[in-house]
C-alpha cells in the first residue's frame, strides 16, 4: 500500500531532535512520497537540504498569506527563480487567503494573484490556504480564469462546507482532507470528504499542525499518522483503505506531476 502526504513542514524547528525516527515512522506507515509546502521563499534552502536528505521529498516555493508582509519589489522574480532552480520544485506555495488571523485583505489579494500569474506561467499547481475567506477565493479564482485562464491546484487543509467544496470542485480544484476531518466536531468537513470525486481527493497532515485523532493529545503532527486520515477518509466513503490510498496516490502524482518511477525509487524504504 502506498500513500502520499501532499502538505508537511518538517523543516521546522519541533522535528529536527529525532527527524531520523520520523522519517522511518512514515515509512512503516506505507508513506512513498510527502510534499514539503513552502511558508517564505527563505526557506527554499532548508527544504532542498530536506530532500537530498530524503528522495522522497518534493517541495513548493511560495508564501503564506499570513506572510504577505514579506513581499518585496523582488519577491516575484525570486519565486519564479527558485521554482525553476530545482526539478523538485513541483508547486507555486503556498499561498492563499487567511482572514481568520488578518484583515489586510487587500494586500493578501494582490500577493495571492501574482503567485497564481507564477503558477500559471510554470504550469505547475498551486497549494490554497484559504481560511473564513471561500466566497472571496471562488470569486477571485473565476476572475483570473476569465482574465488570465486557467490555473491548476488543490484546496489544502480542506475545512469548507458541501456547497463551498463544490464551487472549487466546478473550478477544476483537487481537496486535500488533513487531520480535522477526524474531529467530532467536524460534520460539514466529514460532509464534504463524503461528496469529493475519487479523482479529486487527496490527504495531507499538514504537519507539525493538526494532528488526527487518535493522536490529536499529541502537541506535534507527523507524517505517518496522515495513514489517520486516510482511514478516517476511507470509513466516510465506505471504502477500503487500500482503495482510498490507491486513489489519493494517484490523485498526487496527476496533480504534481510525479512519476511511477519516482515512487518506485522510494518504495522499499516504505514498509507496508
Amino acid at each position: 500500500m502506498q500513500l502520499i502526504d501532499t502538505h508537511v513542514h518538517i523543516n521546522f524547528d519541533t522535528f529536527q531532535p529525532d527527524l531520523e525516527a520520523i522519517s522511518q515512522r512514515w515509512r512503516e506507515a506505507g508513506l512513498v512520497h510527502l510534499i514539503h509546502s513552502c511558508v517564505e521563499p527563505a526557506e527554499f534552502s532548508s527544504m532542498q537540504a530536506l530532500a537530498d536528505r530524503f528522495p522522497e521529498l518534493s517541495f513548493a516555493v511560495g508564501l503564506h498569506p499570513l506572510d504577505v508582509d514579506k513581499w518585496t519589489p523582488d519577491s516575484h522574480c525570486q519565486i519564479l527563480e527558485l521554482a525553476t532552480s530545482d526539478p523538485r520544485v513541483v508547486a507555486i506555495g503556498e499561498t492563499g487567503l487567511d482572514f481568520y488571523k488578518a484583515e489586510n485583505r487587500q494586500q493578501q489579494t494582490a500577493v495571492f494573484q501574482a503567485q497564481l500569474a507564477i503558477a500559471q506561467a510554470l504550469n505547475l499547481p498551486v497549494i490554497i490556504h484559504c481560511r473564513d475567506a471561500a466566497p472571496e477565493m471562488a470569486q477571485l479564482l473565476k476572475d483570473f480564469w476569465q482574465s488570465q485562464g486557467p490555473v491548476r491546484g488543490v484546496m489544502h487543509c480542506w475545512g469548507g462546507t458541501p456547497t463551498e467544496t463544490e464551487w472549487f470542485l466546478e473550478l477544476g480544484f483537487y481537496i486535500s482532507f488533513s487531520g480535522t476531518v477526524t474531529f467530532k466536531n467536524a460534520a460539514q468537513i466529514q460532509a464534504s470528504a463524503r461528496m469529493v470525486p475519487s479523482d479529486r481527493l487527496l490527504v495531507e497532515t499538514d504537519c507539525p499542525f493538526l494532528a488526527p485523532v487518535p493522536k490529536r493529545g499529541e502537541r506535534r503532527n507527523e507524517p505517518a499518522y496522515v495513514r489517520y486520515v486516510a482511514e478516517q477518509v476511507a470509513h466516510l466513503r465506505s471504502v477500503s483503505l487500500e482503495v482510498l490510498a490507491a486513489q489519493t496516490t494517484q490523485n498526487a502524482c496527476k496533480l504534481f506531476g510525479l512519476s511511477q518511477l519516482q515512487l518506485e525509487a522510494t518504495e522499499g524504504l516504505a514498509i507496508s
